[in-house]
């Protein structure tokens, strides 16, 4: 996404750009936003990478269970 300087106004084609852009990172901060606030998974303290992938793979099913259950409380 791109800020308009100072002064200055985004052209039409930034605005339809970044509207495009956001409406995509729109459908993924709803997931982040919960494993940051319900499983306090805001950063990791591990280094290698692939310690790193393991414990993003267990936040995301952590975070499917718990959306699982929301829905099927819903319904």
């Amino acid at each position: 996404m791109t800020k308009a300087l100072r002064g200055f106004k985004h052209s039409m084609w930034s605005i339809l750009r970044n509207r495009r852009i956001s409406r995509k990172r729109s459908l993924v901060e709803c997931p982040f936003a919960t494993m940051k606030r319900v499983f306090h998974f805001s950063h990791t303290l591990v280094t290698l990478p692939r310690r790193v992938r393991v414990k993003f793979m267990f936040s995301y099913f952590a975070y499917n269970l718990f959306a699982l259950r929301i829905n099927l409380n819903r319904g």
